[in-house]
């Protein structure tokens, strides 16, 4: 099998593989249980609260569920702005990663010659790979403070735990790095190759041109006499 078969499907399956990250990153948003809790009141009722970044929510174990979105974005701490920012950084990142893979892989052939394709799919790994790095600070800053705030002997306020939105995150948010790197090395490779032997050869041909005098003619026969040196404009 040719390398380049070789680069043709990696690119595919790492092109797969972040979409379905970039898929499970982009369903955390809607997905109320971030963190939860589960508070028994009397014996027949169980109320369970859960929220996330945009909204808190109860529901009790007769099914009645109610959400309330948060009221102010200013009375938020600095921490919830933070992974908001991130993680919307990162579904845009990927989004245009997605549209630059697409674009620069070997099987689309949309884009022009290789080292054009090869630069514009590293460019597409690179944005994957950021929009992984910031999705998975985002949710493990998230996931650390629920657990800090769980096992704090002082803190007073209800305590809850994990939910599923956060460890639905880690694992698109690992798929999107691990994708990523893959792309942007193989793609890289074949780019800074390419970029490396045209500047080698640019430089080959400037030093053969330095070399070379203008104006200087050699005549056929004549026998180079040992310490003469040549005047430039000399001809002989």
């Amino acid at each position: 099998m040719k390398y380049r078969t070789v680069v043709m499907y990696m690119e595919m399956g790492c092109f797969a593989v972040c979409v379905c990250g970039w898929i499970l990153v982009c369903s955390t948003m809607p997905t109320e249980i971030w963190t939860w809790s589960e508070v028994d009141s009397i014996v027949l009722t169980t109320s369970n609260y859960f929220s996330n970044l945009w909204k808190d929510c109860i529901s009790d174990s007769t099914g009645v569920s109610d959400c309330k979105g948060i009221p102010s974005m200013l009375a938020l701490n600095w921490d919830i702005h933070m992974c908001r920012a991130l993680i919307i950084t990162s579904i845009i990142l990927a989004f245009f990663g997605s549209v630059l893979v697409l674009v620069g892989m070997k099987c689309t052939k949309v884009g022009g010659s290789e080292i054009a394709n090869a630069r514009v799919t590293f460019a597409g790994g690179m944005n994957y790979l950021i929009s992984g790095m910031c999705s998975m600070v985002a949710f493990s800053y998230y996931g650390n403070k629920v657990r800090a705030e769980f096992q704090d002997p002082n803190f007073r306020a209800q305590k809850f735990e994990i939910g599923v939105g956060v460890f639905i995150g880690w694992g698109g948010s690992t798929l999107l790095v691990v994708g990523g790197l893959i792309c942007s090395i193989f793609a890289g490779r074949e780019g800074c190759q390419s970029s490396q032997t045209g500047l080698h050869v640019f430089s080959s041909n400037r030093e053969w041109g330095e070399q070379k005098i203008p104006g200087q003619q050699k005549i056929p026969g004549q026998q180079e006499i040992p310490g003469q040196q040549e005047i430039p404009g000399q001809q002989r």
